[in-house]
């Protein structure tokens, strides 16, 4: 009973680990059929992440919107919704901070909450217009996070190409203010000239916060009560439409802070026609978190090492760029479905207990 227990309460790291050890597996066998050596490949993989201070920053930095939209995918998935609309969210909300940013002139103590807040406030509303389509029109929150996904990026297209266009790169936005930069000199001087920046913090904070919300609050119970059973929710007095659209606005303002924090931090402009990555590897950062809020921290933080030691792995070991980009699509599809290793987890280990109960009793009648 104690070895059962101690599993139980580590599942959800076993399980996010067997799921990384399988898709590093699957990678090696397109590696040797390229005449390859995996070992080598993945040595170079991770110090390209991890081998410098500047490195481990900069894989930090990069790891911030991951933080953010995969803590949104999970806070839409607790609540009973699919949170597939977190790239336009993070478009929306870089949209509104970056026009903050180069229209508001203030002093940085000014100016940089709003940048954040003016991004936090366009997330929730695009997010929580998502919601009132659920609740008021029953509109799959997936068809229409993907059409809204679409509807930011146009908007972007031409909202930046009229009136915010950069005079050297037609296809960038100008470039923000020092002032409303999420980065600081001291920063900068302390993590080795990295792209480290404040984001990270509130990256943490709002870990901390959506912990405490789900755990902790009437809110959080009554929000996952309507995502577990709605029609219960409502029987026993709780307003369904209202947490709904509460749901993905919370969840909209998380991958607005993505969008704050990845074109006020880590960029300090937004581009025309190029939807961020990190919307949806998000739901994969919240798959292999096993859907936890302070899973997501180290799943995030995974992602960026593998998304930063990609082109160091290119340059070391000569491996074509195709092929480096679909190892690390390997990687990351069987990280998503950790859900499955889940599945079949008990049986594995059943297995495991069955095979041992067989041997024990075939050597007690050994020696009898």
């Amino acid at each position: 009973m104690g070895k059962k227990l101690n599993i139980s309460r580590f599942r959800p790291l076993l399980v996010s680990v067997l799921s990384i050890l399988f898709g590093f597996a699957a990678g090696s066998l397109l590696l040797l059929a390229s005449g390859v050596d995996p070992m080598e490949c993945y040595l170079y993989l991770f110090r390209g992440g991890i081998s410098t201070t500047t490195r481990i920053f900069n894989t930090l930095a990069n790891a911030i919107p991951l933080i953010f939209t995969g803590l949104s995918i999970t806070f839409a998935y607790k609540t009973g919704l699919f949170n597939i609309g977190a790239t336009g969210q993070m478009m929306i909300a870089g949209l509104a901070s970056v026009i903050t940013a180069l229209s508001l002139p203030a002093p940085r103590v000014i100016l940089l909450p709003a940048v954040v807040l003016s991004g936090l406030l366009a997330g929730v509303l695009w997010g929580g217009f998502q919601g009132f389509l659920k609740s008021r029109f029953n509109v799959n929150e997936v068809v229409s996070g993907i059409m809204m996904n679409w509807i930011a990026h146009w908007m972007v297209y031409y909202i930046v190409s009229d009136a915010f266009q950069s005079a050297t790169m037609v296809t960038e936005s100008r470039t923000i203010p020092d002032e409303a930069s999420l980065r600081a000199s001291w920063l900068y001087q302390l993590t080795g000239s990295s792209s480290f920046n404040y984001g990270f913090f509130l990256a943490l904070a709002a870990v901390v916060v959506i912990h405490f919300i789900l755990k902790h609050t009437v809110t959080g119970y009554h929000m996952k009560a309507v995502g577990l059973s709605p029609e219960a929710a409502e029987y026993g007095g709780i307003h369904v439409k209202k947490n709904t659209i509460l749901s993905m606005a919370i969840a909209g303002a998380l991958a607005g802070l993505a969008g704050v924090s990845y074109y006020c931090g880590y960029s300090s402009s937004i581009r025309i026609g190029v939807q961020p990555s990190q919307g949806f590897d998000g739901i994969a950062v919240a798959l292999l978190g096993n859907l936890s809020p302070v899973g997501v921290i180290f799943a995030a933080a995974f992602f960026a090492v593998l998304q930063a030691g990609k082109g160091y792995m290119n340059a070391m070991v000569h491996v074509a760029p195709e092929i480096a980009d679909t190892i690390l699509s390997i990687i990351i599809y069987f990280a998503a479905i950790s859900k499955l290793v889940d599945l079949y987890f008990d049986r594995f280990f059943a297995w495991l207990h069955g095979r041992k109960k067989r041997t024990d009793a075939v050597k007690g009648a050994e020696q009898e």
